[in-house]
């Protein structure tokens, strides 16, 4: 369509300095004469279109054009801006804030003195997660390993990486990168090793169990590392059947963690609740957070275990 070309064209011309009609036509698959009518119709629109001939012509956006007033809208700045502050809410420099100022300074009739989204993805770990996020940053941009401890049910193991992403999912920081050193973790699950793992393959890890993060001197080749594939059925593949008795006053729980739809509520008032789980250890640990408000049912496996974490807590506290 028309004007998608037009959107198209006008995304080129914002991005780079200059160029040539005839490598727009090559990039949009259409012909000298149609840019030249579509660079005709930017014009009419209102759009500083400049063109130049010779050798190092070509076709500019005026010097001095601003892109907020003709592009973006006052909901757009919004968004940006909403955005820009949930990054600098974990950053550990200004560089998000000051650029926040810069968007401002240069569109104060598009950004309204009311926020009507505020994200805070610091969550109790402020404090601690911002200077990773900073090392981390750093040492993807200068293409430095991390070195760093890390923690999970295995122990503790010193870990080298190539960092090329980090990651906000599942209310969590992460980085993933390509293991070059340390002992066995997951491979790309979050809940312990999986089969086939070696030391030179791409994994997630996660900040809180990070600790001692510092930007080697050793520096990487970068990858053709494509976007990690971070689905619900790949990282947490289920295949745990799970069936509980929960009592009415933890339906507030349920309702948070899985959805209104997970249980129905039998006669006795109790919650029937039904659901896919993803890891045996964690279940077992997800019903005992709910005390004596829970009955495991199935799986038999996590209801023994359950059971014996119970007879010695039984003969601790006795």
């Amino acid at each position: 369509m028309k004007i998608d070309r037009l959107i198209g064209i006008l995304s080129v011309l914002l991005q780079e300095e200059k160029t040539t009609a005839p490598e727009l036509a090559e990039h949009f698959e259409v012909s000298k004469r149609t840019i030249n009518r579509d660079i005709e119709a930017l014009c009419k629109a209102g759009i500083p279109i400049q063109t130049s001939q010779g050798v190092g012509g070509g076709i500019s956006i005026m010097d001095g054009y601003r892109m907020d007033r003709t592009i973006l809208t006052s909901r757009d700045m919004q968004m940006i801006l909403a955005g820009l502050r949930s990054l600098d809410s974990v950053s550990g420099s200004r560089y998000y804030g000051q650029l926040m100022e810069k968007i401002k300074a240069g569109s104060s009739e598009f950004v309204s003195g009311r926020d009507s989204i505020l994200i805070d993805l610091s969550s109790w770990y402020r404090e601690s997660l911002a200077p990773k996020i900073e090392v981390i940053q750093n040492a993807i941009e200068s293409r430095h390993t991390l070195k760093f401890t890390y923690y999970n049910q295995k122990g503790e193991s010193i870990r080298e990486l190539e960092p090329y992403y980090i990651v906000f999912k599942w209310s969590s920081w992460y980085v993933w990168g390509r293991s070059v050193s340390g002992g066995s973790v997951p491979r790309v699950g979050l809940n312990g090793p999986r089969k086939g793992a070696d030391n030179n393959d791409f994994r997630l890890f996660k900040l809180n169990r990070m600790d001692k993060v510092t930007m080697s001197d050793t520096e990487f080749v970068c990858r053709d590392v494509p976007t990690p594939d971070l689905s619900t059925e790949k990282i947490f593949p289920g295949g745990i059947k799970v069936k509980a008795l929960f009592t009415e006053d933890v339906k507030w729980r349920l309702v948070e963690e899985f959805g209104p739809e997970c249980f129905t509520q039998e006669p006795d008032g109790r919650l029937l609740f039904k659901a896919d789980y993803t890891d045996m250890d964690n279940l077992v640990t997800w019903m005992l957070t709910f005390g004596d408000k829970a009955e495991l049912l199935e799986p038999k496996e996590a209801r023994e275990k359950i059971r014996n974490i119970v007879e010695a807590m039984e003969r601790n506290y006795s």
